[in-house]
């Protein structure tokens, strides 16, 4: 990318850092800093969730998102939602009072608005690239997982590794030890007939579990529902005592590459280890912890 936007992509990483680690810093919890560092993502139009949400093949936006709390496994869903400022807020509102965990499309409007949260009009998802991009594919059975590049996906296209996911996530652990995870997407550039991806689906693009870790996922979502990635990695941690980074590499590296699924994961466990992991060519990424560190990469490592 150019330099001035890797610039501004720094800049939006480095805001979405600050909103979480200050929520951690005044310990509150890691549920909290993973909605405020996903909500200043979803704010920003960098990134295809919430205000940078992608085009549907009727030219909406319809965005996905979940929420998970690895201190007692509450966990709240949404898919298929538009107009909603901040899809997290809204994962968080089900799994709060809702009674349930995943909610969908006019459903999950009543409840949005039942709740009281913040509706914005379609023009304020409005992005011009964003839009051109979908006109060029628009009349065709094509989806884009990449709402900066060029790369197609059709029913006997292979993954392409030049291409960006724009799915936002965040995981978090707390001065108490407690485990957060969340993600958010506007899912694929003309994607049909209400498809939904990874994101929402606790346990494929999300979970949290104090025992194990906490994972956010970003790729192409149909193997990651596949292979179940989030709480695969929960399980090898769980059941054969291996550590966050093993577990990892053992998922995205070895089992989703034999499906010809694409993409990666940011992780983190209760003692504040951390992974970002990843078969692609890289990933947009960041971390900060209370040891004074902090990452923000784009490529691969």
């Amino acid at each position: 990318m150019s330099k001035d936007l890797e610039v501004q992509y720094t800049a939006g990483l480095k805001a979405a850092l600050d909103r979480g680690y200050d929520v951690l810093r005044d310990n509150g919890s890691a549920l909290d800093a993973v909605v405020a560092a996903i909500c200043s993502l979803e704010d920003n139009p960098l990134f295809n969730a919430g205000k940078g949400a992608v085009f549907t093949k009727k030219g909406l936006n319809e965005m996905d998102a979940a929420i998970m709390d690895g201190s007692n496994l509450a966990a709240g869903g949404i898919a298929g939602v538009r107009n909603i400022k901040n899809p997290i807020k809204l994962a968080k509102e089900v799994m709060l009072h809702s009674g349930h965990v995943l909610l969908s499309g006019s459903g999950a409007a009543e409840f949005a608005i039942n709740q009281g949260m913040v509706m914005t009009p379609d023009e304020y998802f409005f992005n011009q690239e964003r839009y051109d991009q979908w006109v060029e594919i628009r009349d065709t059975n094509f989806t884009q997982l990449d709402h900066k590049g060029d790369n197609l996906k059709g029913p006997a296209v292979a993954p392409n590794p030049d291409h960006k996911f724009g799915t936002v996530g965040a995981v978090a652990c707390d001065v108490h030890g407690n485990l957060a995870a969340g993600t958010s997407t506007g899912g694929m550039t003309n994607k049909r007939f209400g498809r939904i991806g990874d994101s929402p689906v606790i346990g494929a693009g999300t979970y949290a579990n104090n025992e194990t870790c906490a994972i956010s996922c970003t790729g192409h979502g149909e193997f990651f529902l596949r292979a179940v990635v989030a709480h695969d990695v929960s399980c090898l941690m769980e059941y054969k005592g291996l550590s966050l980074k093993e577990a990892c590499d053992v998922v995205v590296k070895d089992k989703l590459v034999k499906l010809g699924g694409e993409g990666g994961l940011i992780a983190v466990d209760a003692k504040g280890n951390y992974d970002f992991c990843f078969n692609s060519a890289g990933m947009y990424r960041g971390m900060r912890n209370s040891a004074g560190e902090e990452v923000v990469a784009y490529y691969g490592l």
